[in-house]
């Protein structure tokens, strides 16, 4: 009888030791995803001291983005102090060993991403789109205020919310686009799957979305999105209008067509607004809180934005094909002024914005989530095998944006519309991939473990 005692109670003591060594792992990996985002933002904080904008609207600029830097930091800081706390309160880890590989394994998920380059990147650039970001900006609005047009994921309930002028503007002035446009929009829309508003701009990029609540980029961002209701429903219903126009008048400036070139540009802006009803229906009234809800809306969107791409490809191959060389010339000319890198020609800011890395594993969208799924959800059973089966479907879905992205840059116009076709296309052959048999694996779980799964990203970092 007091041998069974004793058993039972070293049973207990080692059920309480795999919890807490189930805490330590889970803390120690917040702990190092803290102190990355705590680097990049004394990283940032150090940028903006060194600067010194000309003009009182400019420094207005840079304070208050100061502040705000300053403000993230602190916040971060004092979580960080907590976490070290609670560390402590559960002792050492049982090796060295153990918590230099945790700490080893989150770094390299962090690194594993399409956009990792870029998000090291510390320059002027990455400066004016980080404010593009916090401003929630379309492409013209961005080219107003002389920065470059950057990828944004949602506005609101809304997903790509500038789809539709990114599908002229970037075909045509793709130099006036952050470099790592298409490589961000790789990450988010996996990353997004997963973890909601906490994805590529989050934990492992150097611009966070709760660094700018008005973009709507992170969950608590959307609930305080400055963007009106009628503002999205303008995206929404007419996309065509407003900040998203054609620069139709722009073309027949500078292209002066003759009467047969003209007509085809009428049935370019014909194409245009046909091109626009196609995205009347792909709006979310509202931001889809589950996981196999966010991969629809998003397929959706996307969908959309393919139908879109085949309706204008005919009627702008025809148009831009009839053009001389030197109308050509003018067209390819065409852009908006976004400062001092719009000095460089066209063809010279395409090299530089060549994506690199394609080929390179992409742990943060295929490791990570499926490690962090099942400590939160702690599946098991036929919740287990449902789980590796997501797992390898999204390897083949991150494999297909692999195959479609880009080592160059087309030149024409003609050519960065075709390239975007095949992303676009290689974005709905990964949502194949994972829509099922996410929602496999959705139906095999618990009331208790889909709302554990439908706010993992917030609850791994509380």
């Amino acid at each position: 009888m007091e041998q069974r005692a004793q058993q039972h109670q070293q049973q207990i003591q080692q059920r309480q030791q795999m919890v807490q060594q189930r805490q330590r792992e889970a803390l120690s990996r917040q702990s190092a995803e803290r102190q990355t985002r705590i680097d990049r933002l004394q990283q940032r904080v150090q940028q903006l001291q060194s600067q010194k904008p000309e003009g009182q609207r400019a420094q207005r600029a840079q304070e208050r983005m100061l502040q705000t830097q300053n403000r993230l930091l602190q916040r971060e800081q004092r979580l960080q102090q907590g976490d070290q706390a609670r560390l402590q309160r559960l002792g050492p880890e049982p090796t060295t060993v153990g918590r230099a590989a945790t700490a080893a394994a989150v770094q390299a998920a962090q690194r594993g991403g399409f956009a990792e380059r870029f998000r090291e990147q510390a320059n002027p650039q990455s400066q004016a789109a980080l404010v593009t970001r916090q401003s929630g900006w379309a492409p013209r609005q961005a080219w107003q205020h002389r920065h470059p047009a950057v990828f944004l994921a949602w506005l609101g309930p809304v997903f790509w919310p500038y789809a539709y002028s990114d599908i002229f503007d970037y075909t045509f002035w793709s130099y006036a686009y952050e470099p790592g446009y298409w490589a961000y929009a790789y990450d988010d829309f996996v990353d997004t799957v997963f973890w909601g508003g906490d994805g590529a701009y989050s934990a492992y990029a150097s611009t966070n979305p709760y660094d700018y609540p008005q973009t709507g980029g992170g969950y608590r961002a959307r609930r305080g999105s400055s963007a009106s209701p009628q503002a999205l429903r303008q995206l929404c219903d007419a996309p065509d209008k407003g900040v998203t126009a054609w620069p139709i008048a722009s073309i027949t400036q500078a292209v002066r067509p003759t009467p047969e070139q003209r007509s085809l540009l009428d049935d370019l802006k014909a194409a245009a607004a046909q091109a626009a009803d196609a995205f009347k229906q792909s709006c979310n009234d509202s931001y889809p809180l589950t996981p196999p809800g966010r991969l629809r809306a998003m397929t959706n969107r996307v969908s959309a934005t393919l139908e879109a791409v085949k309706i204008v490809r005919p009627a702008l191959e025809k148009f831009y094909g009839s053009l001389s060389d030197e109308q050509q010339a003018r067209f390819n000319a065409l852009g908006p002024n976004i400062g001092e890198p719009s000095q460089q020609q066209p063809q010279q800011q395409e090299a530089n914005a060549q994506p690199g890395g394609c080929g390179d594993p992409k742990s943060s969208l295929t490791q990570l989530p499926i490690e962090r799924i099942d400590a939160v959800v702690q599946p098991a059973g036929k919740q287990k095998e449902a789980l590796d089966r997501l797992s390898d479907a999204t390897k083949q879905a991150v494999q297909a944006l692999q195959a479609a992205c880009p080592n160059d840059v087309a030149l024409t116009p003609v050519g960065r519309l075709e390239a975007m076709q095949r992303r676009l296309e290689a974005m709905l052959e990964a949502a194949s991939w994972v829509q099922p048999v996410l929602d496999e694996f959705y139906a095999t779980l618990s009331s208790e473990q889909k709302a554990r799964f439908n706010t993992m990203s917030r609850t791994a970092s509380q």
